[in-house]
């Protein structure tokens, strides 16, 4: 049984990813800091997969520490989910996310190789992606002009390991580029629980329809979209994670250099989602339109052609059965 080092794996799409690697065969080990996910996702995913899972909590740059962990056990690849992600946040705080995302991936990279483990799979975002380019986003599009510190950090990290796979012929890189995760787990065991304030579309809307939260607030009602909201792709987590299953029985140990899109392949409005709910759980969401929020984008959606020939991967669920998988935790 091939040992995955999970960096972030207590986290929502990490945990995720935990339950398909088991069902899959391989032997799950999370790294995680905690510093925003819960210590009882162990317990759940025990429960989950009927199997112990071995966890460590520790800072991904305290690399004498991640060493011993590499030391101790025998690791087939890594896949590196760990880092900061809310976009406003980035903002606030460019500092912070160039020091955690960039500064705990090279400390990462030094431990690989350090233990002659040459395999990653790294989670990146479509915000590398530029802004007004053709749509959908194809992996061949054009990045790099980020609207936001969050996109330039996962930027950066794609150049660095781009170049390390391209300059040394040891490492085999992968790069899944995510667009936006929904849902949860159909038992509502797991989902999507930051410990700060929710910044995501269906966090936020599940507090409403919990009434911690009055009403829904849309950034921006004037976009040149079909209705004036900001349009995304969603993508059911579990279909995420089994992207990843793919990308790792594909991970080769010769030079190689992937990169996949992992979105639905639509773009679904912030109005669209809202008449989801009202659909599929028969909850109105009470909203409000308030300014734009510095960072977003008009419109993201991808192509995933280049995942589904290479990867023999496509997404299962629909909208309507993610936000219906929902019905669990609300």
């Amino acid at each position: 049984m091939k040992n995955i080092f999970v960096t972030g794996g207590s986290g929502y799409i990490g945990s995720h990813i935990v339950i398909e690697l088991v069902k899959s065969g391989y032997n799950p080990i999370i790294i995680d800091n905690f510093i925003n996910s819960h210590y009882d996702v162990i317990e759940k995913l025990r429960i989950l997969t009927k199997k112990k899972i071995i966890y460590y909590k520790i800072d991904l740059n305290n690399k004498k520490k991640l060493n011993l962990i590499f030391k101790k056990y025998s690791c087939h690849a890594v896949i590196h989910c760990a880092g900061y992600k809310v976009v406003s946040e980035s903002i606030k705080k460019p500092i912070k996310y160039f020091e955690n995302n960039i500064g705990s991936t090279l400390a990462l990279l030094h431990c690989m190789e350090q233990n002659s483990v040459f395999n990653l799979i790294f989670s990146s975002s479509a915000a590398v992606y530029d802004n007004g380019q053709f749509l959908p986003l194809k992996e061949n599009g054009k990045t790099g002009s980020t609207k936001n510190p969050y996109g330039t950090s996962k930027y950066i990290i794609e150049r660095m390991l781009i170049d390390l796979a391209n300059y040394d012929k040891r490492w085999s890189v992968t790069i899944g580029r995510y667009f936006n995760p929904i849902s949860n787990h159909f038992t509502g065991l797991l989902k999507e629980n930051p410990k700060n304030i929710p910044n995501n579309l269906i966090p936020v809307i599940i507090n409403v329809i919990k009434k911690k939260t009055a009403k829904l607030s849309i950034f921006g009602k004037n976009y040149k979209t079909k209705d004036g909201t900001c349009i995304r792709d969603y993508i059911h987590v579990m279909d995420l994670a089994k992207g990843h299953i793919q990308m790792l029985k594909k991970i080769k140990i010769k030079k190689s250099l992937k990169i996949y899109n992992l979105g639905s392949g639509h773009g679904f409005s912030v109005l669209e989602i809202v008449k989801a709910f009202k659909k599929n759980l028969t909850k109105k969401i009470p909203f409000k339109f308030i300014g734009k929020r510095k960072g977003d984008v008009a419109e993201s959606y991808c192509c995933t052609d280049k995942a589904k020939k290479e990867l023999n991967w496509k997404t299962e669920y629909t909208l309507d059965q993610a936000i219906s998988d929902l019905k669990k935790i609300i």
